[in-house]
């Protein structure tokens, strides 16, 4: 199950069929996942309360448990940060949600979970 919200009022991605998808395929369909769409304020408040990084940052995932997680995207982060990585805007929030699902499906940084993301990008043209 997904559950999608935003605390931000513009450019909150709408493609719930792709959200609802990427999540089946990594995590399955058992796995209940809330995505929330926030800004540079509640990002950096989350960032420094879980993290201990006090900035704001293009995404975090929280895994409640072993089927329930969390998402939350930074939208005004992601529309610049989205040019660094030469993607638009769309297809950048496209790619930083899978590669939050393989963190909560437990995976860390490296060439691993690079393979694992690139597979899924193909599979969803992202």
């Amino acid at each position: 199950m997904l559950v999608i919200s935003s605390t931000v009022k513009n450019n909150a991605p709408k493609d719930a069929l792709f959200f609802r998808k990427a999540l089946e395929h990594v995590l399955g369909k058992d796995y209940e996942l809330s995505l929330v769409f926030i800004g540079n304020k509640r990002s950096r408040a989350l960032n420094r309360t879980h993290r201990n990084i006090d900035k704001p940052t293009d995404i975090l995932s929280f895994t409640l448990d072993k089927h329930t997680g969390e998402i939350y995207i930074n939208i005004p982060y992601s529309m610049k940060k989205c040019k660094q990585f030469d993607r638009l805007f769309p297809n950048y929030v496209k790619f930083i949600y899978i590669h939050g699902l393989f963190h909560l499906k437990g995976y860390d940084h490296g060439s691993t979970m690079e393979a694992k993301e690139a597979v899924v990008r193909k599979i969803f043209n992202v």
